[in-house]
């Protein structure tokens, strides 16, 4: 897998997040430190953020816990795809319309479709539409999670 893959938002939770963690998320965050790259939209940021802030005002994690998230998944390093937004008024909405999806989570098959990478989500719909349009899947069960990490 040296030539990387893509990360949704769910994955990079999954890295921080012990409760949201599975052998599968954990054997990719291995691979990412050991020098997979994995790239993401520029979306991924936001989200990332959104979910950490979400989490830590449902106080499903603490203070110390999200200000740790956001360093570690800061220095994860991801490469960050720019072509999106040109993308989002064409061939995301088309793929969203067609595959039933958001236009966010569209962001991430377009991606994964373009780029000829594999795609490592925990959303069980981008998933199946991911495996319907070609593209490889690295989660055999998204949406797994075990109990209660972080970027260890």
């Amino acid at each position: 897998m040296s030539s990387g893959f893509i990360a949704d938002s769910s994955v990079a939770i999954a890295w921080v997040v012990l409760s949201q963690s599975s052998p599968e998320t954990d054997r990719l965050l291995d691979d990412v430190k050991t020098g997979t790259s994995f790239v993401v939209p520029v979306l991924w940021m936001f989200e990332v953020a959104n979910a950490l802030l979400a989490l830590r005002r449902r106080q499903r994690i603490q203070r110390d816990k999200y200000d740790q998230a956001l360093l570690d998944l800061a220095d994860s390093r991801p490469l960050v795809d720019d072509e999106g937004p040109s993308r989002a008024l064409n061939a995301i909405s088309n793929l969203a319309e067609k595959n039933e999806l958001s236009v966010y989570d569209a962001v991430y098959l377009e991606l994964a479709l373009r780029r000829q990478l594999p795609l490592a989500t925990r959303d069980s719909a981008l998933n199946k539409a991911a495996k319907r349009a070609g593209v490889q899947t690295l989660l055999k069960r998204p949406g797994s999670a075990r109990p209660a990490h972080s970027l260890r």
